[in-house]
């Protein structure tokens, strides 16, 4: 495993305190509010993205390229090397950055890249940094199941990545400006909710795959999953016993819960129970159990409409009814943006949003909501090589037998903080 860097200061500062009366609820209706606490962590671990550029030297290093051959290579492929590089420098200059602006207020560091970010990185941390894009946040919040421990995201190379889950854009170059904000306590916290993921049966692999580091093929992911699997039988001489009854899985879900076959064209096979609602059969493309944070991201893609289908719909509804329905754009437009608005909702509701994708409905198969809210979905796969993927990297096996337990409690709250911009 490559040396992690480590830069030790003279420390001041307590370290965050983790006394339940500091929180602060955050709604839509109370935004103005600002903490009372400044963020003034002894110990502060700096979880960085592997780069595009790091990514494709890691991968043909192995095949004895040369940095002429992966010029060349890369060419080939139609990707620049120099704009490889370029962005990986962005990158790298930005983290300096960030570690320069906590050494001056006397933090000690730990910058660690995400193929080396564990438990015992989180354990030694009193707050985390996400240097990277949503992706790094997604992997930096997964792992941290302390609901008091801070985790503060920030864009490397917000040219090239959104960013949703990060500070403004402004402060990847202006950082001692947002780590002042912090320490004078000019900020809001944040409590995101998460899901909580319980397993039980069979068809389990409790390992997970890391999708963003090792970039599997799908027959690479199949294997692997495999693989795994068989080596956990050899430790323990049997079936995984452990699952027989429900265990809680050590990850949490920031954005969304994916259950389906890794081949996409392939049906997906699964009963599923709404609150404790009857099982009921059902074949789809997969199924999706998103949060509030996640509801803007790969959830609200699954279910907005378009304006095209809106304006078709009322169409529709006006030779139907014969009502003066205006089919004006701006009115399409109104209609189209009050629908998927309503698809958003706080990162603090402590509530999950499911969704089946493209449903299959016959008579033997239903699908009685095809999208809603709950407090708790109960999933048994029926299906014959597929996955569960959590926040779109890590990826657990989820096949014939297997039954999840999805769900949230508050403590799985993630703190976060929010600037102004």
């Amino acid at each position: 495993m490559p040396r992690r860097s480590v830069v030790k200061l003279v420390c001041f500062g307590s370290h965050v305190a983790s006394a339940r009366s500091c929180r602060l609820h955050i709604s839509s209706c109370n935004l103005s509010t600002k903490s009372t606490d400044g963020f003034k962590p002894a110990k502060v671990a700096v979880v960085t993205k592997t780069t595009r550029y790091e990514f494709e030297q890691q991968r043909y290093r192995y095949a004895g390229l040369s940095e002429e051959d992966l010029k060349h290579l890369l060419a080939m492929k139609g990707s620049s090397y120099s704009g490889l590089l370029e962005r990986h420098n962005i990158h790298t200059n930005n983290v300096e950055h960030i570690v320069k602006s906590l050494q001056k207020e006397g933090i000690e560091v730990q910058v660690v890249k995400r193929g080396e970010y564990d438990t015992e990185v989180v354990q030694w941390a009193d707050a985390i940094i996400s240097a990277g894009g949503d992706g790094t946040m997604l992997l930096v919040a997964s792992k941290v199941l302390n609901k008091d421990k801070p985790v503060v995201g920030v864009n490397t190379d917000p040219e090239r990545s959104e960013g949703h889950l990060c500070l403004p854009v402004k402060y990847t170059r202006k950082f001692p400006e947002a780590l002042g904000k912090l320490c004078r306590g000019e900020f809001r916290w944040q409590w995101r909710q998460r899901i909580r993921l319980h397993l039980e049966g069979t068809g389990i692999n409790p390992t997970p795959l890391d999708l963003h580091e090792q970039q599997l093929s799908l027959e690479q992911h199949s294997q692997a999953h495999r693989i795994t699997t068989m080596n956990n039988q050899q430790r323990t001489g049997t079936l995984n016993e452990s699952f027989l009854k429900p265990s809680l899985l050590p990850v949490r879900s920031l954005n969304e819960i994916f259950i389906g076959e890794s081949l996409s064209s392939r049906a997906s096979y699964y009963e599923i129970s709404v609150d404790d609602g009857p099982w009921e059969k059902q074949k789809s493309s997969g199924l999706s159990i998103c949060t509030g944070t996640g509801s803007k991201a790969w959830s609200y893609n699954i279910n907005k409409i378009a304006e095209q289908a809106v304006n078709e719909i009322l169409k529709i509804g006006k030779c139907q009814t014969g009502l003066a329905i205006p089919l004006n754009l701006k009115f399409i437009e109104k209609v189209t943006d009050k629908y998927n608005e309503s698809l958003v909702f706080n990162p603090e509701e402590r509530r999950l949003f499911f969704s089946i994708r493209e449903p299959i409905v016959n008579r033997v198969f239903s699908s009685s909501r095809q999208r809603g809210f709950a407090s708790k979905v109960c999933v048994r796969s029926r299906c014959w090589d597929a996955c569960m993927v959590v926040d779109g990297g890590s990826s657990f096996e989820f096949n014939d037998g297997a039954i999840a337990t999805i769900s949230m409690s508050e403590d799985d709250e993630l703190r976060t903080v929010v600037l102004d911009n």
